[in-house]
């Protein structure tokens, strides 16, 4: 039950404020917008057809939805790309067993189901 007042009284502050600075005539400061999150790699042309294709595809959707969030750090983020780099290539190359085997070791490197 306590909570349930705190939130009213954060709410009632909140439009209180708010009020004051829509009355004031004070101008009110732009909220920045959000990153526009990382450049797509530029991987060589994927097969169409090969499980690693999809694998690299779907990891690095989860990848950039994670740096732009903030849940991965750049770094952490153009770490993580050196290493699909190599497996696009791999892949890009007839040699899928390489590209999914780079692909596991990566997500198992940096934290993510394999």
């Amino acid at each position: 039950m306590p909570r349930i007042y705190l939130s009213m009284a954060m709410l009632g502050a909140t439009l209180a404020i708010g009020g004051c600075n829509a009355s004031s005539g004070a101008p009110v400061a732009a909220i920045p917008s959000a990153p526009a999150g990382p450049a797509q790699p530029n991987w060589p042309p994927l097969p169409a057809n090969a499980a690693c294709s999809d694998n690299l595809n779907r990891y690095q959707t989860v990848l950039t939805s994670d740096v732009s969030t903030g849940n991965v750090n750049q770094s952490v983020y153009d770490q993580i790309e050196a290493d699909l780099m190599r497996a696009a290539d791999a892949c890009a190359g007839g040699r899928d067993s390489e590209a999914m085997s780079i692909i596991r070791a990566t997500k198992v490197k940096h934290g993510y189901h394999a």
